[in-house]
């Protein structure tokens, strides 16, 4: 059994996938069963994740990144999408605790009232960025998920945003976080893991 230190070492981005490999259905939902449970502000869960994996749109999804093999060989890529209307969805992700007696009715009325004002209050900046940070909260946890389950995976930034929005139909409310290949790694030919600072390097304490 993986511990969290092990997953959390052997997680690398891949490079190269086995282009034959295939994943199904059920085991990206038993994954996704898990990603729900990563943090969100406000517990807004910002983050919409579309999976490609019919071969065609796979083609063009490798288009729209630039022809870079690591998508052409996945066994899919995940688009992970940040909603900036969110906090609208607060009325519906807060009314459970409501039914189950933990807010009262004024209670309830109160922490939806106050949520979309806080974000409605800091303007379109804000709700891109905050929608980017949750999402990317989310594609971690999904990663370490991943890795944990023997998947290997790859976030990418190197992709056409408007290209592969309008491929796969995405609402404007929307914003690309990043994109996922997840598969099985080719090992064949290795690449050294990275230098990685010292701990001093990055952190500090109190003050910088």
């Amino acid at each position: 059994m993986n511990t969290l230190e092990t997953v959390i070492k052997e997680r690398r981005s891949a490079l190269k996938f086995l282009p034959e490999v295939k994943i199904s259905t059920e085991e990206l939902d038993e994954m996704f069963n898990l990603v729900k449970y990563a943090p969100s502000c406000f517990n807004l869960q910002h983050t919409h994740y579309i999976v490609i994996n019919e071969p065609e749109l796979l083609d063009k999804a490798y288009e729209a990144s630039y022809k870079q093999y690591k998508v052409k060989s996945a066994s899919a890529a995940i688009l992970v999408l940040g909603d900036t209307q969110a906090h609208k969805e607060a009325g519906r992700l807060y009314e459970g605790m409501m039914h189950l007696g933990i807010l009262s009715k004024q209670e309830y009325d109160h922490m939806v009232a106050d949520t979309i004002e806080f974000y409605e209050q800091r303007g379109d900046s804000f709700l891109h960025d905050e929608a980017i940070r949750n999402a990317s909260l989310s594609a971690m946890q999904f990663m370490l998920i991943a890795q944990d389950k023997g998947w290997n995976t790859c976030p990418m930034i190197g992709f056409d945003s408007d290209q592969m929005m309008e491929l796969l139909q995405v609402p404007d409310r929307y914003v690309p976080a990043m994109l996922i290949a997840i598969g099985k790694e080719d090992q064949s030919k290795l690449r050294t893991r990275g230098y990685r600072k010292p701990v001093r390097e990055f952190v500090s304490y109190n003050h910088i």
